[in-house]
């Protein structure tokens, strides 16, 4: 019988394949367009797999203590490398940059960053918590780092992101449930300036309000988005067979993907798909709960909500519950940095079930034989 292990990674098996195949379907035309080949771009995601597999490993079988010794370090790296985006000539739409052939987003890679590095800065305050000055300011200063890069990039969608793991981490770590409530409501106000500051952003949030009414404007690429999960009915129009996909709908193949899934494998299938999603987060979930420390907990609840949440808000855009924030969706969505980063995450999950299989295994031998 599988452990938490086996599951963890059974289940991220079968959306890495379900990602593959549905890559392959949805980038076909614009692949075919750019590069002359149907399959040029499921072969780079591909490759972005196969990396993510070694950066699973690499979480799973280290044991995750390193991290913690290091996270300091690797935030200052990852910070660093998402300030290049701003740099002229070393970045293409602000947020990624070139690397040979492949194009890497290193507000992806900071995700994993600030998850360690503010886990681990929890277990050093831990008994310092109670104090806004221990609890809040030194998280919250990372935050308003990397917010800074993101409203000049911009990127507003993993703006959200990096906030909200900040605030469940500190929720979750012990951080008086009182004193994130004043702070998010003395951040209320700034946050809704900067929603509507520019005006690609109060586009979007009429296109959320009311997609029919500008569907031939700004809510063009919501309209035909909501039109392919409406033709999929219940059994699909079958694998391959997604018109939505064929020019009509912008980024069909990365943060709308969603939509010619529905269309292609219907409500029955994407139902199914939704249901690993959900018990991929319910095994991290789990994972926490039998983590051997508390660093070990708030790393698996951290790289859990992280999957969770970012698949949320992509499903909530595509059917219209959400302005449109330009996130992917993990393991679906074609981007070579968003599948190393899903793997990765999912190794630190794998890592803290491992230590917990361990442990128990070190219990159970007799000291004289261990």
């Amino acid at each position: 019988m599988l452990g938490l292990e086996g599951k963890v990674l059974v289940v991220a098996i079968f959306l890495v394949l379900a990602g593959l195949i549905f890559v392959s379907t949805a980038s076909a035309p614009i692949s075919t367009r750019l590069y002359g080949d149907p399959w040029a771009m499921v072969k780079r995601q591909a490759t972005a797999v196969a990396v993510g597999v070694l950066a699973l490993l690499l979480f799973w079988r280290v044991d995750y203590h390193r991290w913690f010794s290091i996270d300091d370090l690797l935030l200052l790296a990852a910070f660093l490398f998402t300030l290049l985006t701003l740099v002229p000539g070393l970045s293409y739409g602000g947020r990624w940059l070139s690397v040979g052939p492949f194009a890497l987003q290193p507000s992806e890679f900071g995700k994993i960053a600030v998850l360690l590095y503010v886990s681990g800065s929890l277990i050093r305050r831990e008994n310092l918590l109670m104090n806004p000055r221990h609890g809040l300011l030194p998280h919250f200063l990372v935050l308003g780092l990397f917010a800074l890069v993101f409203l000049l990039q911009p990127d507003f969608g993993m703006l959200f992101i990096y906030a909200a793991l900040v605030v469940f981490l500190l929720w979750v770590g012990g951080v008086p449930t009182g004193h994130l409530l004043v702070s998010g409501a003395l951040a209320l106000p700034l946050g809704t300036a900067l929603l509507f500051s520019a005006r690609y952003r109060w586009e979007r949030f009429l296109a959320f309000l009311n997609p029919e009414m500008y569907r031939d404007t700004v809510g063009y690429q919501l309209y035909q988005a909501l039109l392919a999960i409406g033709s999929g009915g219940p059994f699909g129009r079958g694998l391959g067979a997604s018109r939505v996909k064929l020019f009509y709908l912008p980024s069909a193949h990365n943060d709308f993907v969603f939509a010619v899934v529905s269309e292609e494998i219907g409500f029955l299938g994407v139902s199914v798909l939704l249901s690993l999603y959900v018990g991929l987060v319910v095994l991290g979930f789990l994972v926490a709960k039998r983590a051997p420390d508390k660093l070990g907990a708030l790393y698996a609840l951290g790289a859990s909500f992280l999957l969770g949440f970012q698949t949320l808000l992509n499903l909530g855009v595509v059917v219209g519950v959400l302005p449109i924030t330009g996130l992917t969706l993990p393991f679906l969505s074609y981007g070579g940095s968003s599948a190393v980063v899903s793997l990765a995450l999912v190794g630190l999950i794998l890592g803290v079930a491992r230590a917990h299989r361990v442990s128990r295994v070190a219990l159970v031998i007799p000291e004289g034989l261990a």
